[in-house]
């Protein structure tokens, strides 16, 4: 390897390169899997999910006893925009009184910018709600991406890495990254366990949603290393 490029990847923030490949990574992803949606090729899968959560015998009923379709009605309350933009605020609210304001700015434009590029997507995609199943919750929008799914990511995952940076034991650290991670994946199954998305727009979802939060964690860490270039808080 030339001596330059060893030199320059001895000054490279490696957490940094290595972030910023796997948000690379899973924009690749996303653009395979949209390709994919809008060639009809993943309907025979998105079908066969869907009506395996249902009765057979009558498909507006989802397998299960009704105290655990009302529960994924709860799970899938912590995906919308009421209970994050709530989160969102209280967290950015701790944030101010605590004198980190710019951390706070953050937080709000992250979780802003993913809600306004999840509508784009919609928008540009438009692809209808499931039509197979009987829909379990109130749905307002288009179908793909999973706007419930992409936002939980965003806003848990986020808040996830921003206070995870604060803690020096790494496990506390795995913790709350399992913890963000489990509430994001129970918000998508319920969207798809009511009928109310298609897998494939869960799955979308989760994508776009960890990218950005992938993304707005780099940037945050940025801003936060060029404020306190010798490591203080």
């Amino acid at each position: 390897m030339p001596a330059v490029w060893k030199t320059w990847l001895a000054r490279q923030d490696f957490i940094f390169l290595g972030t910023l490949l796997a948000a690379a990574i899973a924009v690749y992803i996303f653009v395979e899997l949209a390709q994919e949606v809008m060639r009809g090729n993943t309907r025979d899968l998105d079908e066969a999910i869907l009506l395996a959560l249902r009765d057979p015998a009558d498909r507006s009923d989802p397998v299960g006893p009704r105290w655990f379709e009302e529960m994924m009605r709860d799970f899938t309350a912590l995906g919308g925009t009421g209970v994050l933009t709530v989160i969102t605020l209280a967290v950015a609210g701790f944030l101010v009184v605590t004198d980190k304001r710019h951390t706070a700015f953050a937080v709000i434009t992250a979780v802003m910018t993913g809600t306004a590029l999840g509508q784009m997507l919609k928008w540009g995609f438009a692809r209808p709600r499931p039509d197979l199943v009987s829909h379990a919750a109130e749905v307002y929008t288009a179908s793909f991406p999973s706007g419930h799914s992409m936002l939980s990511a965003v806003v848990y995952l986020t808040l996830a890495a921003l206070v995870a940076q604060t803690q020096p034991s790494r496990r506390v650290r795995v913790y709350l990254v399992a913890l963000a991670i489990t509430l994001t994946m129970l918000v998508g199954a319920s969207r798809i366990y009511l009928g109310v998305h298609w897998p494939t727009d869960v799955l979308g979802g989760w994508v776009v949603g960890a990218t950005w939060a992938l993304l707005s964690w780099l940037i945050l860490l940025r801003v936060r290393r060029a404020a306190y270039p010798d490591g203080e808080s």
